[in-house]
């Protein structure tokens, strides 16, 4: 006995089963389909529960099910009354003789999905500060070639430069051989990640940087807390606070391969997954102009007051912190959170965006992913991989590579 969910050709109009995005109604039959793949008839009942992504229930049933051998059922539950959001289904089968459960997330307009503005007054000056700070530093830009990890076509250097605080970070630039002015993108890097020259953006026909943030391998000669202290690291003190030099850094990036005499600096470009979605927003909120192109993917730092409600790890990390300074509390947590809440930087983004999201994702959840999304004011779209959680598939990296292309007119193939 298997449960599998219904296919396309059964779906009421509007509705894209491919991505499970239900749009414009209120009202759904949230079917399911039955097989029953023995040689023996079966009877039991189908139970549903159908909940938000917060965990509330919002509608239960249970109904009597038949079924011949070798055969099939579409059945449904009435949900009225929805809201644009994500919604979370268990589907169970149970009889004297079988028993299969399945779990799936829909999600209904999540392009209209709101949340509460939690933008510091002090927002824009607490940006122009921290980018004054920045031009005050020295880059001290130094590049060491490293031929072992060159190609027929590109040229490979380990690049040095100096960032907020005079904090010292690392990245590794692939460059053509030929010469010529070249578009270029920018990979940043997920939590606790290291970015090698074979896990950046690869085109031989791009200014391809891979940047290591402070307090990640590569750069943490002067600021290294270990992971399990990072997401915390100076939070009590918003103009000290980790991601505040991180988002810097990855300014100086940009600043370096605009530095760089063979980049084209009308088409440069940024991508990242998770902490690099959350620094792939980030870059293009503060860079400006300068960024043409983003395409984040499974955007982490994003709507904290939700993310609390809607994901244990690492909410939990943040929460604790919290608790355990009284006198900075949750409430403080959430004040510095604020100030690097990619939601909040999201209207500053003038680039193209292109999102790619996990419909099952519980360490960024897709609320979390579209709060910023849904702030953009610029040209935008999204794909949805309905089964992913917090890794998307290897096919993700097809749709990324063409929007980042087709956007910085890139022309060739990897």
């Amino acid at each position: 006995m298997g449960l599998v969910f219904v296919q396309a050709q059964t779906l009421k109009p509007g509705i894209k089963e491919a991505d499970r995005v239900i749009k414009g109604v209120t009202d759904y039959d949230l079917p399911v389909e039955l097989q029953n793949q023995s040689a023996q008839k079966t009877s039991g009942k189908l139970k549903f529960v159908v909940r938000t992504d917060f965990l509330d229930t919002l509608a239960v049933s249970v109904t009597p099910v038949k079924l011949a051998a070798k055969s099939k059922s579409i059945r449904s539950i009435q949900l009225k009354g929805l809201k644009p959001g994500i919604y979370k289904v268990t589907a169970t089968y149970s009889s004297l003789t079988a028993s299969d459960t399945i779990n799936f997330n829909f999600a209904l307009d999540p392009e209209k999905m709101t949340t509460v503005d939690d933008t510091p007054a002090d927002f824009v000056q607490y940006w122009a500060r921290a980018k004054r700070e920045l031009a005050a530093v020295d880059p001290q830009y130094k590049l060491i070639k490293v031929d072992s990890l060159a190609t027929k076509a590109r040229d490979c250097y380990l690049v040095e430069m100096r960032s907020l605080g005079n904090v010292l970070v690392r990245g590794w630039l692939l460059t053509p051989k030929k010469p010529g002015k070249y578009p270029a993108v920018l990979t940043v890097q997920g939590f606790s990640y290291t970015l090698l020259p074979n896990r950046i953006f690869n085109d031989d026909n791009i200014v391809s940087f891979g940047l290591n943030i402070r307090g990640h391998e590569y750069s943490n000669d002067n600021i290294n807390p270990g992971f399990d202290k990072f997401l915390t690291y100076q939070i009590g003190d918003k103009e000290q606070y980790i991601y505040r030099g991180a988002y810097m850094d990855c300014v100086r990036a940009i600043d370096f391969m605009f530095s760089q005499p063979n980049v084209d600096t009308t088409r440069v470009g940024v991508t990242g997954g998770s902490q690099g979605g959350a620094l792939t927003f980030a870059t293009a909120a503060l860079c400006g102009k300068r960024i043409k192109a983003a395409a984040p993917s499974i955007p982490f730092l994003s709507d904290f007051p939700e993310y609390f409600k809607v994901a244990l790890w690492p909410s939990n990390v943040w929460r604790d912190y919290g608790k355990a300074h009284p006198k900075f509390g949750v409430a403080g947590v959430l004040n510095t959170l604020s100030y690097v809440d990619i939601k909040n930087l999201a209207p500053w983004v003038t680039a193209s965006v292109f999102m790619s999201v996990g419909l099952v994702d519980r360490t960024c959840p897709p609320r979390i992913n579209f709060a910023a999304y849904n702030r953009l004011k610029t040209e935008k779209k999204y794909v949805i991989y309905p089964e992913s959680d917090h890794q998307l598939p290897n096919k993700s990296s097809l749709p990324i590579d063409q929007f980042l292309k087709e956007q910085l007119g890139i022309s060739s193939t990897r």
